[in-house]
């Protein structure tokens, strides 16, 4: 389930609900604008904490910080 959140936390994927797109924020690269997609409210976490829930939700990775893009 993704759930929105405000601010970091103690999660490691972070969803673009507004991409759709799953960033790992143990691998946070600057081309990911982590920062810009909290501001702009488009942030959400997954319950429970993993890249596979992402995928089932249909995000896809940063191709930055995760990699294997399906874009």
């Amino acid at each position: 389930m993704a759930i929105p959140v405000t601010s970091r936390g103690n999660f490691q994927y972070l969803g673009n609900k507004d991409k759709k797109e799953v960033h790992d924020l143990n691998n946070e690269n600057n081309n990911c604008q982590i920062n810009e997609i909290f501001k702009a409210g488009h942030a959400v976490k997954f319950v429970p904490d993993l890249l596979s829930l992402a995928h089932i939700e249909g995000y896809d990775n940063c191709a930055y910080c995760i990699g294997g893009s399906q874009r």
